[in-house]
Order: C-alpha cells, then structure tokens, then sequence
C-alpha cells in the first residue's frame, strides 16, 4: 500500500493538531505541503516539521504529487475550496461542518461523487472505542428500539478564541455553539437514532462576543424517539452521549469518551425498592481519533471505497443544522428539509 501525500490547509489549532496526530506514526498518509492564510506561525510549524509552505491555494492544487487536501480553514469557505479540489482531482477530509447551509453542501458532495474522489467529513468521535460500543449493542439488540437520546458536550475555549478570530463571528458560528462542539453529538444521534423531523432551539450568549456560545436543543425523530441536547464554550469542558433503549441505556462519559457503561434493563420483579443490574464498564486508553480518521481517509482512498462516515447522514445533519439555525432565531419548532 502506497503512501497518501496530503496537503493541510489551514494552520490554527486545529490544523496543527491534525498534522501532529499523524506526522511521524503512520506509513498511511503524511503531509508534504501546507498553507495557510496567516503565515506568521504556520510557517516556523511546519519548518519544525520538515514540510514545505506554499504560498497559495491554487498552487497545492496544481501540484499533481498531492493525492488529497486536508481542509482546516473557516467554514464558509469550505464548498468553494472542496469543488476547486475535486476539479484539481484530489481527495479532501473537510473539518466539521461540511458547510454552513444543506445547498451548499449537497453541492459539494455532487462536485465530490462526480469526479469519483472521497470526501470525508471529519465526525472523528466515530471512530472512538466508546462510540463503537454503542454501534455494537445497537447492531446486536442488546439496546433494543431507540427511545431518546441526551448529549451533553462543553468547553472552555470561548474564552481563548481572539474575538478578531474567525471562529468569534456569527457568520462562521451560527446557532451557538454547535459549530464547535454540538455537530459531534448531532452526527450520533443521526447515526443511532435516525431521521429527525424537528428541532426546537434556544441560544445564548454569556461571554464576551460576537456570536451565540451555549446552545440547547429538543429533537423529534421520525421514528418516535427523542432528543436533548446542551453544548456550550463558555463553561468547563466535559462530554456524556446516553442512548436510552427499550433494553437498556449506553453512556459515553469524560472529555476524552474514556469511559463506557451498560445497563441493561430489569428482568426480575422487584420486592422492594426498585435496582438495576450491575453495570457493565468498558475504559478505554488513550485513543487518537484525529489519527484514526486521517489512517481510514487513507485506507479509503487506496481501496478505492467511501469513508465510512456516511454522506447521506451527514447531508441529513446538515439539514438538521439548518433547522437549527432557525429555530435558534426564530424560537419556534422547525421542521428539517
């Protein structure tokens, strides 16, 4: 298996953390070129890395050694810079959102599915041992049919973001907080739970800002479950998702998703007080989810074979991204496209 030689585009924190998950610990995929809008920084990273700085876009694109573009930049820009790519015939992984609207979107994932390359969104948190857990109940039956769904997913980085940085403006932060954390718990719940028929949501500013960071939102699926979810950047970090099934409930708790519990439902009648069985605890070591999803891109791209985050389900969270969005402005319930 050849070597994927990928482009990171886009230097921030993210960008930088993405090229640190693989740079050195995989024959799989390795970045040779970089570029970002601001220099100062990016370029002394990449220095200490071995990998080049090109000056443009546009010339990334026209290097015909680059198998795949890594996109880490501001969400608007997202549609334009994956269809130059698939015009230039190279794969892309794209940060999460896609985009920041469902047309955009699906016009980019025309441009992809239309050239024949993978474009990979990158929902990291699928790949984490935790989350694999509740996929493998769910497939089994031990959940059962799925009733509700409960994620709560914080931060504290709204208060380090600059409030001249991209990720501070309304335009590339609507809805709050989901652009940061709360897309990750609504791709789960796509994933586990299904369609959603309607969203009702309330945001909140609390810090010092330009945008909305605390979000709460109500789900209706279109098969009868529900949903709550909280995601904020202006309080402690922490992350739980509980799958609430007919046998049984699955909980992903800690910032890191370490921690992994079952119950199953009661079979015995109870004499007194009401118990539930023992639980089951799964602990994960540290796991590199970042490094997960740029190895199976790779993988993707030599077999020939979609990413495994599926884009239909992700062009339905982008749907329901949208609902939210308007929901959060108009304080009503909003039915999803």
């Amino acid at each position: 298996m050849s070597m994927v030689r990928a482009a990171i585009i886009g230097l921030g924190r993210w960008g930088k953390s993405l090229v640190n998950s693989v740079h050195g610990k995989t024959d799989a995929i390795q970045f040779v070129a970089g570029h970002s809008r601001t220099r100062a920084g990016a370029e002394d990273f990449l220095k200490e890395k071995n990998i080049p700085f090109v000056d443009s876009y546009d010339a990334i694109l026209a290097n015909k050694s680059i198998d795949a573009v890594v996109l880490a930049t501001p969400h608007s820009q997202h549609a334009e810079q994956v269809i130059a790519a698939t015009k230039a015939g190279k794969h892309i992984h794209c940060e999460k959102p896609l985009t920041l609207d469902l047309p955009s979107a699906r016009t980019a994932v025309d441009a992809a599915k239309k050239a024949g390359l993978v474009l990979a969104v990158g929902f990291n948190r699928r790949f984490h041992p935790s989350v694999a857990e509740i996929r493998e109940r769910l497939a089994d039956g031990r959940l059962g049919t799925v009733m509700s769904m409960v994620g709560q997913h914080t931060t504290s980085t709204g208060q380090f973001i600059p409030l001249d940085n991209w990720r501070a403006t309304e335009k590339e932060a609507p809805g709050g907080a989901i652009t940061a954390v709360g897309v990750h718990s609504i791709d789960h719940m796509v994933e586990f739970g299904g369609r959603v028929r309607d969203v009702l949501c309330t945001t909140k500013r609390y810090l010092p800002g330009h945008s909305e960071d605390t979000t709460s939102i109500m789900f209706r699926f279109e098969s009868g479950a529900t949903g709550l979810l909280f995601c904020s950047v202006a309080t402690a970090t922490t992350f739980s998702f509980t799958v609430f099934g007919s046998k049984g409930l699955a909980e992903i708790s800690r910032a890191d998703l370490s921690r992994f519990r079952y119950v199953p439902t009661s079979t015995v009648a109870p004499t007194g007080p009401v118990t539930a069985p023992p639980d089951e605890i799964v602990e994960s070591p540290a796991f590199d989810m970042l490094n997960a999803q740029l190895v199976e891109f790779a993988r993707c791209i030599e077999q020939k074979r979609p990413y495994p985050v599926l884009i239909y389900e992700v062009l339905h969270g982008m749907a329901v991204f949208d609902a939210v969005v308007r929901s959060g402005k108009s304080q009503k319930i909003e039915t999803v496209d």
